[in-house]
């Protein structure tokens, strides 16, 4: 499938309201949250966009949605994109100062957050240097736990109706779409226009403001939900990552709905592993979505296998980072079920190169999904040999432009029809990816590139070893040396001793020179709200200590 094979004139809410003539009654979503059937999801919404018609939103306008995973939160999205409106979808765990920022940034002109969440708000509508001219109304989903005179977001309203204290009005979310009526006619968006707003995970920093169009929402379920996964109209899918990142919200909305089958969402923290599991019992999904580290916390609980019952399950997907070979077999061999490894990322919308379910390398990222093409290449941009290391570059339909308001980095990421993704790679002679690492995470030691990606692997592989991050610190002369913070297995605790049998391991399963020079022990390491491993962070703590 190719751009061109959408109409020119189409509208991304396609994807829900396509399910309205022969599935309306069927459950699209369930779950802690609650149910919904499709009709009831489409009505939610066309009453969100008529609202927000009401409130003056237009084309292209940003409505912020920092709400956990429900059915107000889809019903808040497909409403923003029928009306023609961007949805940005903001992270839940960050801080009031992050949420000022994305909020300032992103130019959002509504916010529709949930009741728990209003003194946060609150305090970034605080915070926000300069103030956040663009905001000029707040929705809020359920009860703050206080009065509606006090919510947190503004003083009581004067005279003239304009409210006093942070100058953003706000309303109660139920009252606000019941005024709304439930038919509403989709605009008439190009393709090609923008209808959703992210903000990467921020592994490295600050996150980066990333905008996709229409277009983009339903190739990515065609190439890979359908082409890849080969999801189905009987299909159940539960994903650990939210919403607010295009990983949950393809795995949670738009690729389950594009054929038709159901999903599951969690409003609770995906990290919470008990908590997981008795939705994945409770709600028998038969695709489930997490990340490497989320895996290895499953694996990490007590007879697993023995004491609950997957056996819902016929296939498994992991993407964020690379997936570790040891993981992959352990979760084979203990549930009985392959996961679906792949590299994506938000400047691509979601997954280019993957694993397919059958014919799965443990390791590697797997083979470009159709309508992708990617590149390995040097420093110069010239193709490097096959097998040997290299910069990865993408090529496809729904590449992301530019970051907003980034145009330095813009023009170091996006390079024409290729986007830079940061990643190291190799590729074997059988067309099969591996991920080395990101370029900033990369070693070189004594004078040859090492892989954190490749001592993590082999450090997995120790039944000691449940979680583990390589970074490079400097040796007592300023050489760089790898160094693993690792978090144990229950049953070890850490020990000189037990550092220097991981430290021998090492040795004894990779060459001598690429061994972690320390060892670290752990409870945790710093984490994205994707789960994805922040090594920066790991790198201050070492250089804070030295």
């Amino acid at each position: 499938m190719r751009a061109a094979d959408l109409p020119l004139r189409y509208n991304a809410v396609e994807i829900l309201e396509r399910n309205l003539a022969d599935r309306a009654g069927k459950r699209a979503l369930e779950g802690p949250a609650g149910e919904r059937t499709f009709a009831e999801v489409a009505a939610e919404a066309n009453r969100v966009g008529n609202g927000l018609r009401e409130l003056g939103v237009r084309a292209e306008d940003r409505v912020a949605i920092l709400l956990p995973d429900s059915p107000e939160w889809a019903a808040a999205f497909f409403g923003t994109l029928k009306v023609g409106g961007v949805a940005l979808g903001v992270n839940t765990l960050l801080t009031p100062a992050e949420h000022a920022y994305i909020l300032r940034d992103g130019k959002a002109r509504i916010l529709i957050t949930d009741g728990s969440l209003a003194p946060a708000v609150a305090e970034a509508l605080e915070s926000a240097a300069g103030g956040l001219p663009d905001l000029e109304q707040v929705i809020v989903v359920g009860d703050s736990g206080r009065g509606p005179a006090d919510d947190g977001l503004a003083d009581e309203a004067p005279a003239d109706g304009a409210p006093a204290g942070l100058s953003v009005p706000s309303r109660d979310y139920s009252e606000w779409i019941g005024a709304q009526g439930a038919q509403l006619a989709p605009a008439a968006t190009h393709r090609e226009d923008f209808c959703t707003l992210n903000y990467s995970s921020g592994t490295t920093g600050m996150p980066k403001g990333i905008l996709h169009a229409h277009k983009d929402l339903a190739l990515s379920a065609r190439l890979w939900g359908v082409g890849v996964l080969g999801l189905r109209e009987d299909d159940v899918v539960y994903s650990n990552a939210k919403l607010f990142f295009t990983y949950g919200l393809g795995g949670s909305l738009i690729f389950p709905w594009s054929v038709g089958a159901s999903a599951v969402l969690n409003p609770g923290a995906g990290r919470d592993t008990p908590a997981v599991l008795a939705i994945l019992e409770r709600h028998c999904p038969t695709i489930f979505f997490n990340a490497p580290t989320g895996y290895a916390a499953m694996l990490a609980m007590p007879d697993l296998a023995q004491e609950h019952d997957l056996s819902s399950l016929r296939l498994c997907v992991s993407a964020g980072e690379a997936l570790p070979a040891p993981v992959w077999h352990r979760w084979k061999e203990t549930m009985g079920v392959e996961i679906i490894d792949g590299i994506g990322s938000t400047e691509l919308f979601h997954i280019f190169i993957s694993n397919r379910p059958g014919e799965v390398r443990p390791g590697s990222s797997g083979t470009p999904v159709d309508g992708y093409e990617v590149r390995i290449v040097d420093e110069a941009g010239e193709a490097v040999p096959t097998g040997e290391l290299g910069n990865l570059l993408v090529k496809g339909e729904t590449a992301a432009l530019f970051y907003l308001h980034q145009e330095a980095l813009t023009r170091r990421t996006f390079l024409g029809e290729w986007v830079w993704t940061g990643d190291k790679y190799r590729v074997d002679e059988e067309g099969y990816y591996w991920h080395a690492g990101r370029t900033d995470d990369m070693l070189k030691v004594g004078g040859i590139w090492v892989s954190p990606v490749e001592v993590e692997s082999t450090l997995l592989a120790h039944s000691a070893v449940t979680e583990c991050a390589v970074v490079g610190v400097p040796d007592s002369v300023g050489l760089i040396k790898p160094k693993a913070w690792v978090v144990l297995a229950a049953g070890f605790e850490g020990s000189d001793r037990l550092a220097e049998e991981l430290i021998e391991y090492c040795i004894e399963h990779m060459a001598a020179y690429k061994r972690p020079r320390w060892i670290e022990f752990t409870d945790g390491l710093p984490k994205t709200a994707t789960g994805k491993i922040r090594r920066f962070k790991l790198r201050e703590a070492a250089g804070a200590r030295r």
